[in-house]
């Protein structure tokens, strides 16, 4: 084996080296924990500094092949630590290849600084090798967008590059920033990472200036409906308003005794019929009866802004405001009957669909009776037995998760099981549902993973998704392995494999497409061998086809686990 090259005692002057170091200086100071990076040559001045701070316990470096993968890796530890983070690549291709997180960031509010290094003037426009137009390359989709000259080692260039840093923080409190930086050979050279710098705190969004609120009386039509990342706030205004709470699965208000699980079928009948207000928190993206509740001309709509760039507002009729107050207190009685006819009539949708798992009465495990006994043990077995479902597997994992737990959602069929089955429950649940893709869910529960991780309290990690999904992200299981040893990563992915995209039977094209049409650009069906994948990437990996494997497999102590579970079509 090589040894590697004895670093000289005083490395070339580097005006690039120097104000990227000098750039995540300021970045660091103003609130930066995490860079993620992907190796490049032009970037080299920025991913050594970024090394260089590592080492020396100022920042959390991530280091991923695939600028894709970084990019939703960047994006999970953004969501789950409330920091902006650092994305860092090369030119040319690589940064196309940021786009798809860039633009969950921007749907979803996310703090993303994306540092792209570029080609200087002179190399611009001449056929130059890995150079394209990389200024104002994300558009519209970025809070701010500079492009900075490359550095020639001025005075004061330094200063102006670590007050860049705290700007971009600044900037990206309400979403993804991007700073492309011209950097002129050599490219890096000694780093000086200042001994008093440290992370500085948590950047707050900007207060809105004259907030627009809107006053709101209880009554016994109101609705409250919680869409992704409504958090806490929408269970409460439920409670205060004395409203039923349709909160989907990945809201954070799926709790509380106003909670509506089966809120499709409700809508569907008198219930809905007889909503006249509805109040929306966060992103609904889940159902088909929600926005047609919110078209309807005899409904009032009131949405609450939350992050990111679009207010949520199908049929272009709601009143957009900052918060609701509520003034007085709800009936009681008023919320007994409007409130408990919901929460009844969803527990009764639910009990009306066959239970996947019938558990068996315990108390015949302790008769007198060896013949009852023996019934008792007949059916445990069953249960243990039976083959694992999409909701058997949805509710399992719903079940294993617990406020130390982080739950990680797929833009897959999957998601939807859980949204309409899984009861109450205050957990922490994550999906990307801004642009709701299918892409980077691996990456992204990676980088939530790791955030998690530096709670000593957090437990597992636990990912539910379609086989697509898991193979549109499949360079995310290319872990460092001292990421796993240091960080104590532990994330646990169940892939429920139906060999292709089996979501799309829901939908009206299943009818009306010729069948092998249907099969060849909608179904997609593959033949992919995932224990090799997971075997590729060093991850554990187990099968699960009935009950039992399943609750082995929740408990499993792998630190990296591949759960690939067999779903008929």
């Amino acid at each position: 084996m090589t040894p590697p090259p004895t670093p000289s005692a005083e490395p070339a002057a580097s005006p690039a080296g120097a104000a990227a170091a000098a750039l995540l200086a300021g970045l660091v100071a103003a609130g930066v924990a995490d860079v993620v990076l992907s190796p490049g040559s032009r970037s080299q001045g920025l991913a050594l500094a970024a090394a260089a701070f590592a080492r020396a316990g100022k920042v959390a470096l991530h280091v991923r092949i695939d600028e894709r993968v970084a990019g939703f890796t960047a994006l999970g530890l953004a969501v789950e630590s409330g920091r902006p983070v650092v994305i860092v690549c090369t030119s040319g291709t690589a940064v196309a290849n940021l786009h798809p997180a860039v633009l969950e960031a921007h749907h979803a509010g996310v703090p993303l600084i994306v540092l792209t290094a570029d080609r200087p003037a002179e190399l611009r426009g001449i056929g130059a090798n890995q150079t394209t137009v990389q200024p104002g390359i994300f558009g519209e989709i970025v809070r701010a967008d500079w492009d900075v000259a490359a550095p020639v080692g001025a005075p004061g260039e330094l200063d102006d590059a670590r007050e860049l840093g705290a700007l971009a923080v600044r900037a990206s409190a309400e979403g993804p920033v991007h700073l492309n930086l011209a950097y002129r050979e050599p490219l890096s050279g000694g780093v000086d990472v200042p001994s008093d710098l440290e992370s500085g705190a948590v950047p707050e969004r900007p207060a809105v200036a004259a907030p627009e609120i809107v006053d709101l009386h209880p009554d016994d039509a109101t609705v409250v409906i919680a869409g992704h990342g409504a958090g806490a706030r929408a269970e409460q205004l439920a409670v205060a308003l004395g409203a039923p709470l349709i909160a989907e699965v990945s809201s954070g208000a799926r709790f509380g005794r106003h909670a509506v699980v089966a809120y499709r079928d409700v809508l569907r009948g008198p219930h809905g019929d007889a909503v006249g207000r509805a109040i929306v928190l966060g992103h609904p993206t889940l159902s088909r009866e929600v926005p047609q509740l919110l078209e309807r001309a005899d409904v009032e709509v009131v949405v609450v802004r939350t992050p990111g760039v679009e207010d949520y507002n199908p049929g272009r009729r709601a009143r957009i405001v900052d918060e609701v107050r509520v003034l007085g207190a709800p009936d009681p009685a008023i919320v007994r009957r409007w409130v408990g006819g919901w929460v009844a009539m969803s527990r009764a949708v639910l009990e009306s669909q066959a239970p996947d798992d019938p558990a068996p009465d315990l108390s015949l495990a302790v008769s007198t009776d060896q013949g009852v006994r023996a019934a008792f043990a007949k059916a445990e077995l069953a249960v243990l037995r039976a083959p694992v479902d999409r909701r058997m597997l949805a509710r399992a994992l719903w079940a294993s998760t617990w406020p130390h737990d982080r739950l990680v959602l797929a833009a897959s069929r999957l998601i939807r099981v859980a949204d309409a089955l899984v009861p109450g429950k205050a957990i922490r649940v994550h999906a990307n549902r801004g642009l709701a893709g299918i892409d980077g869910t691996v990456s992204t529960a990676t980088g939530i993973a790791l955030a998690a991780a530096r709670d000593e309290r957090s437990g597992t990690t636990r990912v539910l998704a379609g086989d697509l999904a898991l193979l549109h992200d499949a360079g995310a299981l290319l872990v460092p392995l001292h990421e796993q040893l240091e960080a104590g990563l532990r994330l646990h992915v169940f892939v429920g494999n139906d060999g292709g995209g089996t979501i799309f039977d829901d939908l009206e094209v299943a009818a009306t497409a010729h069948p092998d049409d249907f099969a060849t650009v909608m179904r997609t069906p593959h033949r992919a061998d995932l224990a090799a994948l997971a075997a590729a990437g060093g991850w554990a990996y187990r099968r699960v086809t009935t009950r039992a494997d399943l609750d082995d497999a929740l408990t499993a102590p792998e630190p990296l686990l591949l759960v690939e579970v067999p779903l008929e079509t």
